[in-house]
């Protein structure tokens, strides 16, 4: 679990997936270990003490659910709760997070696509 301010930081520098219930933000810390890390954000703009510890726990419900299979080993992943977290339906916010992870994958595969060599012709345009 991420608890440093600087960690939160840094994770602020990697990706950004926005959905209506929450933001999801993951950063590989390039520091050779492959665990995954975990920290969740809930502002005093969503409500009152008790409507923020309703949304950490929806969001640490969702963590525990899709984070072990398809979360990015070596990364650190931040859940910040929305303002319309805690009315959107746990179905709908299964969804967003399905969605999230995908998009994940879909960027770590066009970065290694853009890193490929260039070919002879490209060599010959430079």
């Amino acid at each position: 679990m991420i608890q440093n301010r600087s960690d939160f930081l840094a994770a602020n520098k990697g990706h950004r997936f926005a959905s209506k219930g929450f933001v999801l933000l993951v950063h590989d810390r390039k520091d050779g270990d492959d665990s995954l890390r975990l920290g969740i954000t809930v502002t005093k703009k969503i409500g009152n003490a008790v409507v923020r510890n309703s949304m950490k726990r929806r969001l640490r419900s969702l963590a525990r659910e899709f984070l072990a299979d398809g979360g990015k080993a070596g990364a650190d992943h931040i859940l910040i709760g929305r303002i319309g977290g805690i009315d959107r339906e746990y179905a709908l916010m299964r969804e967003d997070m399905r969605a999230a992870l995908s998009k994940i994958a879909n960027r770590q595969f066009k970065a290694i696509a853009l890193t490929k060599p260039p070919t002879n012709s490209e060599e010959k345009n430079r």
